[in-house]
């Protein structure tokens, strides 16, 4: 059985200060939680405050991106020496927001995927297709062509950590949600094509998360697909109760 991984992105919200309520009132409510790997993955300023909170807890606190240099002249961007300073571990990588409003390419996602995984990381590794790719019936070829350049060049063995997020843009935000059968179809590509470039057994244990519109409401759903090994939870994962009953779904 695949452990499940319960990862929630704020994006750009909460201060220091809003971070510590969160973790205030999050922890009691998922305090006897071993089943899944709970992961929080707050703006980099709310970093310090969520790892003070999150201290001898069951939730893990990731950072939403990383650079692929460990130092350098590339202002707003943030190495992995520095995370690793901080005791941060879990990262995401190629968030669809990333490749759609900051540049990001598979190129690119390939880079930092290499570096977070040489440094021991967790990586959150995001792929998936937009509205009008979907609509065309080019999820598939989508998916694989992130698959093959997002893992150029990676072994097996030095993959051991990754975690895959299949994010359907369209999904992301609006309040629609691919059903679980259209989740779980993506999430077999994505394993096919990591067994292809992997292994087959590597592909048997890769996590492979949905993220899109996850609710309390749907998340039971979603998870009872055999395919569907966690959720990467935006908007529903910025208030304690609704994240939590998300968690326990």
């Amino acid at each position: 059985m695949r452990t499940k991984v319960i990862a929630a992105n704020w994006k750009m919200y909460k201060t220091p200060d809003q971070t510590r309520d969160f973790f205030r009132d999050f922890l009691p409510l998922v305090s006897d939680h071993t089943r899944d790997e709970i992961v929080v993955c707050p703006p980099f300023l709310d970093l310090p405050a969520a790892l003070e909170s999150a201290k001898g807890s069951n939730v893990a606190v990731g950072a939403q991106n990383v650079h692929w240099k460990e130092e350098g002249a590339f202002t707003g961007e943030t190495s992995v020496v520095q995370l690793v300073a901080l005791g941060i571990h879990h990262v995401i990588i190629g968030h669809s927001e990333r490749r759609q409003y900051f540049g990001e390419t598979d190129d690119t996602v390939n880079l930092r995927l290499k570096t977070a995984l040489e440094a021991g990381f967790t990586p959150i590794c995001c792929v998936g297709e937009v509205l009008e790719e979907r609509e065309a019936g080019a999820t598939d070829d989508v998916l694989r062509r992130q698959c093959t350049r997002a893992f150029h060049s990676i072994s097996a063995k030095k993959a051991a950590k990754l975690v895959v997020a299949y994010e359907p843009v369209w999904a992301i935000g609006t309040g629609k949600t691919a059903t679980p059968e259209i989740a779980a179809e993506a999430h077999a590509v994505i394993r096919h094509e990591a067994s292809r470039i992997f292994g087959e057994e590597f592909a048997s244990n890769l996590r492979i998360l949905y993220g899109g519109s996850v609710k309390p409401e749907n998340a039971s759903a979603l998870m009872g697909q055999e395919e569907i090994d966690g959720a990467l939870v935006g908007g529903a994962s910025l208030d304690a109760k609704s994240f939590a009953a998300i968690v326990k779904y």
